[in-house]
């Protein structure tokens, strides 16, 4: 079986580099691919890749990601995350493919305190949000076989993360201060990609599995609550901090303004998802203390 992997460099693509081996031969293509057209911005390359490529499966884990960015380039985000997973959409459905694509819980306001359903109406409050809520339609619209994951709160060892910048500034100062009012669950790359390998294995068996599914971590946290347990694992693992977990300040989203809006309510129900591929969701701190053994230093 032949699998098409888009945005391989990024932290859940690096992961389904190796989730998905175990499903095929996987062509895996960043934007500097040269070989194939890997680059989201060029949508007749992207075309052509699939249609020399002919897979029986695309991947998208590619995207325009920087939330504050897209607010004043909104043309490049539209065509990443909107124009270029309906290309493949297009080419999938022509070739009788599946197309696994990645999406965000910004597709909703943040309003209330109740984890959104896939049936729940989207209002997007951002460049980032709306571009990549109309690709989940183009998606929709174009091809039959498709499973779209909104997920949130990505976090991987490869890479930056809030976790590793956390611990940075907790070496460095006596205090931190971080938002109190905005609500998730931290999810790990890793979970993301091993989940898309166990869907895309029960849905080419029973494409009735074809759709929209949240996929996020079990449990809810604040980034407030979520430095306080990345700063008390660390102090547990014996790593000199001078900032511990009691001195990290709260504060509202409001002391600290970006560009682009956040939803402060970006829970997720994942039940849809758990019944229909028979999954049991880890609790996010099960994902983020084993990704804490893998990057801290060993004292």
């Amino acid at each position: 079986m032949k699998i098409l992997l888009l945005g391989k460099n990024g932290q859940v693509g690096w992961e389904l580099q190796r989730s998905l081996a175990a499903l095929g031969q996987v062509t895996a293509l960043d934007r500097h691919s040269s070989d194939y057209c890997g680059n989201l911005q060029d949508l007749d390359g992207l075309a052509d890749t699939v249609r020399r490529l002919q897979p029986h499966i695309i991947v998208n884990a590619a995207a325009h990601t920087a939330v504050d960015r897209a607010e004043s380039e909104p043309e490049l985000a539209r065509t990443l995350n909107t124009l270029a997973p309906g290309v493949l959409a297009t080419e999938a459905e022509k070739l009788g493919a599946w197309l696994l694509h990645y999406s965000t819980d910004y597709v909703f306001d943040g309003s209330g305190s109740q984890p959104w359903t896939e049936d729940d109406t989207p209002a997007p409050l951002s460049v980032y949000g709306r571009s990549k809520l109309e690709g989940e339609q183009r998606i929709q619209a174009a091809c039959s076989k498709h499973l779209i994951f909104r997920t949130s709160w990505v976090y991987a060892a490869r890479g930056g993360n809030f976790a590793k910048t956390m611990l940075r500034l907790a070496k460095e100062r006596e205090q931190l201060t971080v938002i109190n009012d905005q609500f998730g669950a931290p999810t790990g790359a890793e979970l993301l990609a091993d989940v898309a390998a166990l869907a895309l294995r029960s849905a080419r068996a029973d494409p009735a599995l074809a759709g929209l599914y949240h996929l996020a971590a079990a449990g809810e946290t604040t980034w407030h609550g979520y430095a306080q347990f990345v700063l008390a694992q660390a102090r547990q693992a014996g790593v000199v901090l001078k900032a511990g977990p009691d001195a990290v300040a709260a504060v509202p989203t409001s002391a600290f303004p970006t560009p682009a809006q956040r939803p402060h309510n970006s829970r997720l129900d994942t039940h849809k998802l758990q019944a229909a591929f028979d999954l049991t969701l880890p609790d996010w701190q099960t994902g983020v203390a084993r990704m804490l053994n893998e990057t801290l230093p060993t004292p």
